[in-house]
């Protein structure tokens, strides 16, 4: 415990008395104990408990969301115990770096500026048939690469960026049309990613998706599939179809819209002149 002791001044008669108050004696000790301010007894002892207090419990996820937020490095946001201070065009372009998405029920922030260069990744491919049923194109060639050191990040953003512009892109029944050609290993998104963006997206588009169609599927992606399809529902296994050129690709779906990737274009002529070159040395 600790005294505190108060002087104040008094006039007496027309003199001035000092007159010294005492504190009592207050333990700050955190028991149950007779001096403890933590008695039993609110009104005389200013009991704090600590169970009526409006704090989130180890199990609640009131703060799941801070999980969102990008990391700042240190060096980057405090230097010498200082903040960094920004000017008005700084805040103002960092107003511009988020934007928000709603995937299911939540909002998710998006940092914009990192995933600025694989932006391309989705794209709205126009329409088939009748109806507003929509060609989502996913083109892999413009996933960032593995070897970045921010690629963690870099992927939960663009997680969240794929799922919340697929919400807006669909508004009935649609495909996806997943361009795999020209994508080194490297770029590949994990099973995990894939799983995970078709686990996030609501019922209404898990159900309304009415084909996957992979264009140049690769060896290593076609024996992924066929690993995982015990894992996969029979309802999903029959909406994937493997194309294996754009000439195909395009008996089955209108292409005014789709936007092939000028990488895809070259690596298709490669292929060709390859084909051709080997056809002519047999």
């Amino acid at each position: 415990g600790f005294c505190a002791s108060v002087r104040t001044c008094l006039k007496v008669n027309g003199t001035k008395v000092r007159k010294k108050l005492i504190a009592p004696d207050i333990s700050l000790t955190l028991d149950h104990s007779e001096e403890s301010v933590l008695s039993d007894d609110l009104d005389e002892s200013g009991e704090i408990d600590l169970d009526d207090l409006d704090t989130p419990s180890e199990n609640s996820n009131e703060f799941e969301w801070e999980d969102d937020l990008p990391k700042p490095k240190t060096t980057d946001v405090i230097r010498k115990g200082s903040l960094t201070e920004y000017t008005a065009a700084e805040e103002k372009d960092d107003g511009r770096r988020w934007r928000m998405f709603r995937i299911g029920e939540q909002d998710h922030r998006v940092d914009m500026k990192a995933i600025e260069p694989y932006k391309k990744v989705i794209s709205h491919g126009g329409y088939y048939g009748d109806g507003l049923n929509a060609i989502v194109v996913f083109a892999v060639c413009f996933m960032p690469e593995s070897s970045q050191p921010n690629y963690r990040y870099l992927m939960d953003n663009l997680f969240k960026y794929v799922i919340g512009t697929l919400e807006l892109l669909v508004a009935e029944n649609y495909m996806i049309v997943y361009l795999n050609g020209a994508t080194t290993r490297r770029k590949m998104p994990s099973l995990g990613w894939l799983r995970k963006c078709y686990q996030q997206i609501d019922r209404r588009l898990r159900k309304n998706l009415k084909s996957l169609i992979i264009v140049h599927p690769s060896w290593f992606i076609r024996t992924i599939l066929a690993i995982t399809k015990p894992f996969i529902s029979s309802k999903f296994s029959q909406k994937i179809r493997y194309v294996f050129t754009l000439a195909e690709l395009a008996e089955l779906i209108p292409m005014e819209y789709v936007g092939i990737p000028d990488c895809i274009k070259q690596y298709v002529l490669l292929f060709k002149h390859v084909l051709r070159y080997s056809i002519q040395n047999l």
